[in-house]
């Protein structure tokens, strides 16, 4: 466990030479990391978000999760705007489930927002679903689940400060697995500076309607920074440390970390 604090607070470090390096246009680095604050940007981006959760569970196991998440906008017309995300994670977990190890795929998440080009209020809504894709039945739900999403922010100066949610339900798969109703709350609020990096908080919580139970919440406390790479290549470093809780009855992380690392491909 040492080690691993060791080596977060060595790319913390890293992280403060980038930003104190001259290699990215001060106003360019802040436009850029305003839109990563924002959900439904109209930007191209693709962010690797790894995931180290420790401590879990009375075996104190441990789980490394890589979440893929690619976002793709598409100008629906002058004043609509389609943005399409998704989330590919892929697992890798010991002693979170007794004393086995699952490794794999686990359910994809896709999410498709409406959302006004130019409102003073940004917003965007619309469907969300599910897949059964988990290669390993302790790593997803096998249930296609479909509901509503929806993100509200505002952007006052240096600002973002909003909440992404979605409500799931299960309409297909398993039939030996329990019907799911779930919610989804990601409150967020992030401070921009000038030259691109970015100081902010946000929490992620999964409330279980049937059971009536918080099944996990986190709260991350965010650093990032946008720099390029070989002096071409837009991206951001996301370094954050993260606090979890959730239900008495629920394994939760004694702690955990997050590195987010996103390559930016801005529309022309």
């Amino acid at each position: 466990m040492n080690k691993i604090h060791s080596q977060f607070f060595k790319a913390i470090l890293v992280l403060s030479f980038i930003s104190y390096s001259n290699i990215y246009s001060q106003q360019d680095a802040e436009n850029v990391a305003k839109a990563l604050s924002n959900p439904v940007a109209s930007m191209y981006s693709v962010p690797f978000q790894n995931n180290f959760q420790l401590g879990i569970g009375p075996e104190k196991g441990y789980k490394y999760l890589l979440n893929f998440q690619p976002v793709i906008p598409v100008s629906l017309s002058k004043s609509i705007n389609l943005i399409n995300r998704a989330i590919f994670p892929v697992i890798f977990q010991n002693h979170v489930t007794g004393t086995s190890r699952q490794n794999g795929l686990g359910d994809i998440l896709y999410s498709a927002f409406l959302s006004p080009s130019k409102s003073k209020i940004i917003w965007g809504i619309g469907p969300a679903l599910s897949f059964p894709t988990a290669t390993d039945s302790m790593l997803g739900t096998k249930k296609l689940l479909f509901g509503p999403t929806m993100v509200v922010l505002g952007q006052p100066g240096s600002w973002t400060i909003g909440a992404l949610a979605n409500n799931l339900w299960s309409v297909a798969g398993a039939e030996y697995r329990s019907e799911i109703t779930a919610l989804y709350v990601q409150p967020f609020v992030t401070y921009n500076t000038k030259g691109g990096m970015g100081i902010g908080v946000s929490s992620e919580n999964s409330y279980d309607w049937r059971r009536k139970m918080l099944t996990s919440g986190l709260v991350a406390l965010n650093l990032s920074q946008v720099f390029k790479l070989d002096g071409k290549q837009i991206a951001s470093l996301n370094l954050s440390p993260l606090y979890f809780y959730s239900n008495e009855s629920v394994n939760k992380p004694e702690w955990g970390a997050r590195v987010v690392v996103t390559l930016v491909f801005p529309k022309k």
